[in-house]
């Protein structure tokens, strides 16, 4: 296979390292479920097999914002900052917008990186961006993408096996973001948006990419929340992580301990992910 890469990359010098990739893709039926080419994919395969001198590549047309030494934060926006205040029941209904590949997106990813104690991170693989807003004006986001590949209390939760995850890892997703802007104030909104969220998101996942979600989840950091409005939402509270990290190579804690909160979107998800 390498051998065919090299002798692919020689055939075609005009292409660029997106260009070759993308071929790639075609003649390898490398294709999301929506049927989008798996680009990204393909190109981290290259761009590993070229640093270990495997293949040669073309040189890069411009900096990757996808590395630390290429990437920018998002420019810093002035968003509607008016207060938000009173029953929520004043406010309703409220609006919710999948706003990645929108002209709202560097909105978004604006008020992730000013007001989130987090900031902004650069999605990788598939996720989705969503803005509330309540009579137009923005009041909170939430950010979604794909779900870690393992954690022990909540493959414990599911019950499935090592090749079931790696089969069907793809139906869950990860809460990654959740902010409510600093100048809202209103009560029972996070629990209220949650809740709508658990509809929201399986259509729009299937939406964009052609399969469903069956499971949400998310971190608390103990010494920052308490995880009360995830609760009022009926998420679970599936126990601490062991601070180790996904990839750990020691049994030694290298990270703080968060709270993993867990919501089943069907009723028979077990059946469903484990299969």
């Amino acid at each position: 296979e390498i051998l065919f890469l090299q002798q692919f990359i020689a055939d075609h010098p005009q292409l660029s390292r997106r260009a070759l990739s993308r071929k790639l893709c075609e003649l390898w039926q490398w294709k999301q479920a929506n049927g989008v080419l798996r680009d990204m994919v393909c190109r981290g395969l290259l761009l590993l097999l070229d640093r270990a001198g495997e293949i040669q590549l073309p040189p890069a047309l411009r900096a990757s914002r996808n590395r630390p030494d290429g990437w920018e934060p998002p420019e810093p926006l002035v968003p509607d900052n008016r207060p938000v205040r009173g029953p929520l029941a004043d406010w309703l209904p409220l609006q919710f917008q999948q706003v990645r590949g929108s002209a709202e997106e560097p909105l978004f990813d604006s008020l992730i990186e000013q007001y989130h104690y987090l900031r902004y991170q650069q999605p990788v693989g598939e996720h989705l961006k969503h803005l509330v807003c309540a009579k137009g004006q923005a009041i909170a986001c939430l950010a979604w993408c794909s779900a870690p590949r393992h954690l022990a209390s909540r493959d414990r939760f599911i019950g499935w096996s090592a090749e079931a995850r790696r089969r069907n890892l793809h139906l869950l997703a990860y809460n990654t973001r959740f902010l409510i802007l600093p100048w809202v104030q209103v009560s029972h909104l996070a629990s209220h948006i949650l809740g709508r969220m658990a509809k929201i998101v399986p259509s729009d996942w299937q939406r964009v990419y052609a399969h469903p979600v069956y499971w949400l989840e998310t971190f608390i950091d103990p010494g920052r929340f308490q995880g009360t409005c995830y609760r009022a939402a009926n998420w679970l509270d599936l126990g601490s992580t062991t601070g180790r990290g996904h990839n750990a190579r020691t049994t030694k804690r290298t990270q703080p301990v968060k709270e993993l909160f867990g919501l089943p979107l069907h009723r028979r998800f077990r059946e469903l992910l484990s299969q």
